[in-house]
Order: structure tokens, then C-alpha cells, then sequence
């Protein structure tokens, strides 16, 4: 379940907290409209990662299509160790 509240309950900041957990963040409303997301700090880790990822996969996919350079297991193995 959606989980809103207006910014002013912020006053009660303790309540709005207990009512974030993971994997169901507040959203707050100021005026009636969306404002403000709070989200408990693992499952904002696990967005970072997966923005994370998504951004690695895009540069592959990009280099992919581009043609560039494939290294082979030897050369990178090479590349580290030298």
C-alpha cells in the first residue's frame, strides 16, 4: 500500500521514520502534489547499485555496437598482472 503523508507531518518526524520501511517508502505532498520520496538507506543503496549496473551495462552494450576492442582473458590477465 502507498504509503502518503503531507510534508507538515514532518513536525512528527518520528512517525513519518517508523512508517518507512524497506521497500515501501513515504512519499510527502506539499500543496496536494508529490513533493518529496523518503526511503530507508538500504533500499536506497540497492537503487544506487542498480543504477549502477544498468550504467555499466548501457557502456558495454554502447561499446558492442561501436565495434570497439574486444580483450581476450589472456590480455587482461596480462594487463593486471603487469
Amino acid at each position: 500500500m502507498t504509503n502518503i503523508k503531507p510534508v507538515s507531518d514532518l513536525r512528527n518526524y518520528n512517525e513519518v521514520l517508523r512508517s518507512c520501511q524497506i521497500g515501501d517508502p513515504v512519499y510527502l505532498t506539499k500543496n496536494g502534489r508529490g513533493r518529496y520520496v523518503l526511503l530507508d538507506i538500504k533500499e536506497y543503496e540497492k537503487q544506487q547499485a542498480v543504477i549502477k549496473l544498468f550504467s555499466k551495462l548501457t557502456e558495454a552494450e554502447d561499446a558492442v555496437k561501436t565495434g570497439e576492442e574486444w580483450k581476450t582473458l589472456d590480455d587482461l590477465k596480462k594487463e593486471l598482472e603487469g
